[in-house]
């Protein structure tokens, strides 16, 4: 097929192009470099713009044979979502909107939607599966959810065939180690674990170690980034064939502390990671974990990484070789 990938320069989505790649389809990638690197997707073809630009986006479809959308474009920092909630409802529902706007208009009728397990909030009961209650404690998964209710209706009204798929917590890099994980400002707990343990930074923020958690700190579900890229693959393919959409959770179905993430990175590397005790973080669960038994159902979909160690040697390898992000982006962590 030829496909859009809304996003593709990101962190997730750039590991999607590759597998979307490797099997055989053509790709095109439409990204506004504010969260994605031009060096991440260096074999695809790169429009740089705005997902809301409805005539970039009517003349890519027009021009490309574009058959089926991967929808990773999105601001996903639940910090932040909570301190400018507006934002957060301008970018990812407005833009959002005027992206499938654009998209039905032009004739596209298959979209695979890059969710979040942020949709669910705190759960009733774990492991979490799709028909869990919906009641998101963050302004960034309220977004999610609102989409999702949008594709729900375009389904109804516009025809569009759709395939959410609700991530849990993505990790790790690509084996090859050319492309990994590169933000900035960096949240997500194994980069900043790495980066401290570069000399990057001084000490790991631990935010929170009161939860009703066995030791106190926050559990989550991580899965290697390379099998959330193959689940997009393997979700095209299931629209393609004419085969049920819906939601998906994309999951291990395991749960790590934040204390066991950081003895696995100690582990790995072998080096101690000094740590500081901070502050809960608004909007954050205490447990997320996965039941992904759906994906592996319907999709055919079998997680590959399932220790988290050698989920945290990928990045390692990575970061490592890339202490400073992609080339010719240097920056200086905060």
């Amino acid at each position: 097929m030829n496909v859009l990938v809304a996003g593709g320069a990101g962190y997730i989505g750039c590991h999607v192009v590759r597998e979307l790649k490797t099997a055989g389809h053509q790709v095109v990638v439409v990204d506004d470099l504010s969260k994605g690197h031009i060096a991440a997707v260096a074999a695809a073809d790169l429009v740089i713009g705005d997902i809301s630009d409805r005539r970039l986006i009517q003349r890519l479809v027009r021009e490309q044979g574009i058959e089926a959308v991967v929808h990773l474009a999105a601001d996903s920092l639940v910090g932040e979502s909570m301190q400018d909630p507006g934002k957060y409802f301008r970018h990812n529902l407005g833009k959002g909107a005027e992206f499938l706007d654009a998209l039905v208009e032009s004739g596209v009728r298959r979209l695979v939607f890059s969710s979040s397990a942020a949709v669910y909030g705190e759960p009733v009961s774990t492991p979490i599966s799709e028909d869990h209650p919906t009641q998101p404690t963050n302004v960034y998964g309220a977004t999610k959810l609102m989409i999702e209710q949008m594709l729900a209706w375009y389904g109804r009204l516009k025809g569009l065939q759709w395939i959410s798929l609700r991530y849990f917590n993505a990790a790790g890099a690509d084996p090859g180690g050319d492309i990994g994980e590169d933000h900035f400002p960096e949240t997500h707990l194994i980069p900043l674990l790495l980066a401290t343990i570069l000399g990057q930074r001084e000490q790991l923020a631990v935010y929170g170690d009161d939860y009703p958690t066995p030791d106190g700190t926050c559990i989550r579900d991580y899965i290697h980034v390379t099998d959330l890229a193959r689940a997009h693959l393997l979700a095209l393919e299931q629209l393609a064939a004419g085969r049920p959409g819906g939601i998906f959770n994309l999951g291990n179905g395991q749960g790590f502390s934040v204390w066991a993430v950081i003895r696995a990175a100690e582990a790995v590397t072998g080096c101690r990671v000094p740590v500081a005790i901070a502050p809960r973080r608004p909007g954050d669960p205490a447990v997320l974990v996965a039941s992904a038994e759906r994906a592996r159902q319907l999709l055919g979909w079998k997680p590959r990484y399932f220790r988290l160690e050698d989920i945290i040697a990928t990045a390692w390898q990575w970061h490592r070789t890339h202490p400073d992000g992609y080339p010719g982006e240097r920056r200086q962590q905060s």
